[in-house]
């Protein structure tokens, strides 16, 4: 599994960090704008640990292929991408980095506090600045469209399906299901090829069932949450909220086709679809690279296809600021930097001959082709991909062929708290039979409300 696409994932599994109040912050190189060859001297992370050798080798690669192009830039990497355990103390001690990486989840609070430089007049000319799907810029944006970073690679949510399965249950592998009515009849057919198979699975543990509860409800076109000036509100507890619970409790308890064993989480529901004993859930493309690495599937065996019913899919991603108190020159070197190592299509085309070579899949919609692009250079990326590939790009062309097409919605504010609250509505409904889904909403949308109210 690549680094990039574990970073993704992480973005629903663990705790996303508090971000300080502090409306300053300084930089690694205060006061030492230049070196001493003159050269405008950019401390950025985002380094690979050496533990992760091909990502680490080409990073460092790609630092002197920079430097070569661009002689009057001395880059000065540091390991490390988004750690809450040392994030804070680095923003409050001056001890950020010139150019640092952030989750989009991060991105609102620190353009708010202004914890991030303003970008716009340094992108105005920068190459591919239009070729860059909108609205992940805008995740980048404040009120105004000012500019505060640049995406660097995102997922969304689609339908993980096992592709042996449903040809063994009498499915069209080639017709997954639209909708999530499509799913239910779909699972009651896989599961009852017996021998424990399960027709489709949740999670609903350490944040990750409100986390799919969210998935499943946007794919609905529910909110999770919605904005009153600088204020949240609760927004789940709608016909969508509780149709997504109606049929997570059916499936459940009146199908029978998501098996007896619930209080999922991810590594249990990939490990049942590695084992060939699950037909499908909702997951990101980089979960087809855990199956098949760590729990012994193969690549032809699975699909992914868009969210059922398609209204909208749940994005995430990650990509850079710059610190607030770098100098003009120092952001436009970070923009420069950014622009060549993460937003070309260039390099991006000599990534993948490099995944080729050291036998890493090319081909999945996920780096080291990101989705991120628009228009003719997404179809050069694709070309590039389809013509690289050593996974069976078919089986996820449905996906891909949506993706520009299924509204992409990130997550709400204060998503892990949230998350939290709704892990509890996720399990009563999978775990009790008369779960009254009505008291469940009601009762979480107070708590949400609680937290939206606090901050």
């Amino acid at each position: 599994m690549s680094s990039t696409s574990s970073r993704l994932l992480a973005l629903a599994t663990v705790t996303v960090l508090a971000l300080v109040t502090s409306t300053a912050c300084g930089t690694s190189s205060d006061g030492a704008e230049e070196d001493s060859g003159g050269k405008v001297k950019l401390d950025v992370n985002g380094q690979p640990p050496k533990t992760q050798a091909f990502e680490r080798k080409l990073f460092d690669k790609h630092v002197k292929q920079f430097e070569k192009a661009n002689p009057d830039i001395d880059v000065v990497p540091h390991e490390g991408f988004m750690d809450p355990k040392t994030f804070n103390a680095k923003l409050a001690g001056g001890k950020l980095e010139d150019v640092f990486y952030v989750y989009f989840t991060d991105t609102r609070s620190l353009i708010e506090k202004r914890q991030a430089a303003d970008i716009t007049d340094a992108i105005k000319d920068m190459p591919h600045r239009g070729d860059i799907q909108d609205q992940l810029m805008k995740i980048f944006q404040d009120g105004q469209g000012r500019q505060f970073g640049l995406p660097t690679a995102n997922y969304s949510m689609g339908l993980l399906y096992n592709r042996a399965l449903f040809k063994k249950a009498g499915l069209d592998p080639n017709k997954a299901p639209q909708s999530w009515a499509d799913v239910r009849e779909a699972a009651k057919r896989i599961a009852a090829l017996g021998g424990n198979t399960v027709g489709y699975a949740d999670l609903s543990k350490n944040n990750q069932g409100g986390w799919h509860f969210t998935s499943e409800l946007y794919s609905r076109g529910g909110k999770i949450a919605e904005g009153n000036g600088d204020k949240w509100q609760a927004a789940f507890n709608t016909a969508e909220g509780r149709a997504t619970l109606q049929d997570l409790h059916d499936m459940r308890w009146k199908d029978n086709s998501m098996g007896s064993k619930q209080l999922l989480q991810v590594e249990d529901v990939q490990r049942m679809m590695g084992a060939g004993k699950l037909g499908m859930y909702v997951s990101a493309a980089d979960n087809i690279t855990v199956i098949a690495k760590q729990f012994g599937g193969k690549y032809a065996d699975y699909g992914l296809a868009p969210v059922p019913d398609a209204k909208g899919t749940l994005l995430g991603g990650e990509g850079y600021m710059i610190n607030p108190k770098a100098s003009p020159e120092k952001i436009k070197a970070g923009v420069k930097w950014l622009q060549w190592k993460f937003l070309n299509p260039d390099v991006i085309e000599q990534n993948v001959t490099d995944n080729v070579k050291d036998k890493l899949p090319v081909g999945l919609p996920m780096p080291p082709t990101p989705d991120i692009w628009k228009g003719s250079v997404r179809d050069k990326i694709e070309q590039i991909k389809e013509k690289n590939a050593n996974v069976p790009t078919e089986n996820y062309q449905a996906f891909m062929d949506a993706a520009p097409k299924v509204p992409g919605v990130i997550e709400p504010p204060k998503a892990q708290e949230v998350y939290a609250v709704l892990d509890s509505a996720m399990q009563a409904v999978l775990t009790k039979k008369d779960a009254d889904i009505d008291a469940l909403l009601d009762d979480a949308e107070k708590k949400v409300n609680a937290i939206y109210n606090a901050s």
